[in-house]
């Protein structure tokens, strides 16, 4: 039998009983803690190592911290110094203090999801719950948090933004976001299509009505970048917060801090072996005149694509921040399994919205792991076996390339799909008003 992942389907009342959000996230807490537990004694017993090895890089940063000197002595730390002093408790309470903070984010993620949905009017709460158990229950977002990464905190924040901006608390939504974008960049691609929402009236501009004569695509582009008061409010508040931040850890570090904050990801080059498609260019060219400025052409395919799905889909903001997210990740000159997790944290917001059967679901998702494996595969050769694979993963990284795109394009589609029932069952609806 076929089902469809929608949030109107009635196949969930056929489901068992269902925990409530509260008990799932207690589930998902209780795993969590078990990992870290079971680390632990991995990381006593056994030659490899359960805890990530950047848990010691911002445990050492934060030891630097306590005696009174800049996190940045640590060499390969590259993160705001907001999470070194955020994990001093690891130096004067407990070593595993910091990833008890980062499985806490990780299930107020799962919380934050369920929170969301639950805005929709369609979504029912055994959907919205189901939907939350796929991040709570995830097994990678599990293992990542209880190693000690620290990317549930962003995961937190840009639901919580998200939340926020779905709430209509636009100061709070503001503050959020320059809080995400001053811990990691990527949260900016978000700036746009929350810019375009805030104020807006509701409407794409693909689907906005052109009242009188037929007005010009440029026209309509600039009522959309017109600012009203809500727009000005996000901006003035958004750059405010974001400006103090930045220059109070200035204040503090100085030059270490933007290099290593923000300067080093702009034009991090990275040439050794990665999933992004630019890797073996960047790899060839890692001595010439010319890699910096390569390096910063791969910017441009991203930038209009992120613009462009920003002016189509900013409505529905959901939706549109996970599609910005997986073109960012897609796209960018350097990607690692850990920046998955960018936008798998926003997949469970979207589900709902897909028309697509559950085969063609568990067939991509397939396909996803598969071209993961085959890229795996050959790094383990160049890694492991001393081989000389770089030919043999650059051509792995293009095919999980293509995987990734094509996935995307069946996502639109189902999101096309669900749409277009939408609205013909919305017609049918307008049509008996009129005849009754």
């Amino acid at each position: 039998m076929q089902v469809l992942l929608t949030s109107t389907s009635q196949k969930h009342n056929m489901l068992p009983i269902m925990p409530s959000i509260g008990i799932s996230c207690m589930l998902g807490l209780v795993i969590r803690l078990t990992l870290v537990a079971y680390g632990e004694w991995q990381d006593r017993t056994m030659v490899v190592k359960y805890t990530d090895v950047d848990y010691w890089v911002f445990t050492d940063a934060a030891r630097y911290i306590t005696q009174g000197e800049s996190p940045y002595r640590r060499a390969t730390y590259r993160y705001t110094p907001l999470l070194a002093w955020l994990l001093t408790p690891n130096i004067h309470l407990t070593p595993i203090f910091g990833k008890l903070i980062f499985i806490i984010c990780d299930v107020l993620a799962g919380y934050f999801i369920y929170k969301i949905l639950k805005l929709r009017k369609t979504v029912s709460d055994k959907t919205a719950v189901i939907c939350s158990l796929l991040w709570l229950c995830n097994p990678l977002p599990m293992t990542v948090s209880s190693r000690g990464n620290a990317e549930s905190i962003m995961a937190m924040l840009v639901l919580g933004t998200l939340y926020a901006v779905l709430k209509k608390r636009t100061v709070m939504c503001a503050i959020l976001l320059a809080i995400s974008v001053h811990v990691k960049i990527y949260p900016a691609t978000y700036a746009l299509p929350l810019y375009f929402l805030v104020g807006s009236s509701g409407k794409s501009l693909a689907r906005r009505p052109i009242r009188g004569h037929q007005r010009s695509i440029v026209g309509r582009t600039f009522d959309l970048f017109w600012p009203n008061a809500e727009r000005l409010c996000l901006v003035v508040v958004a750059a405010s917060v974001f400006v103090v931040l930045t220059g109070a850890m200035y204040y503090c570090y100085g030059w270490d801090f933007l290099q290593e904050t923000y300067l080093y990801h702009v034009t991090r080059r990275d040439v050794r072996h990665n999933f992004s498609p630019y890797f073996y260019m960047l790899y060839l060219t890692a001595e010439s005149s010319h890699s910096f400025v390569l390096g910063l052409l791969a910017f441009i395919p991203q930038l209009v694509l992120l613009m462009a799905v920003s002016i189509q889909y900013y409505v529905d903001i959901t939706f549109c921040c996970f599609v910005n997210t997986f073109l960012f990740v897609t796209f960018n000159k350097v990607c690692t399994s850990q920046y998955f997790l960018w936008y798998l944290c926003l997949l469970p917001l979207i589900v709902p919205q897909l028309k697509m059967k559950i085969a063609d679901a568990v067939e991509l998702t397939i396909m996803w792991f598969l071209g993961q494996g085959a890229w795996l595969l050959c790094a383990y050769y160049l890694e492991f076996e001393g081989r000389n694979t770089f030919i043999a993963i650059w051509m792995a990284g293009l095919l999980f390339f293509a995987i990734n795109i094509y996935i995307l394009h069946r996502i639109i589609e189902a999101k096309r799909e669900q749409m277009s029932d939408i609205e013909g069952v919305k017609g049918q609806d307008d049509s008996s008003d009129k005849i009754s």
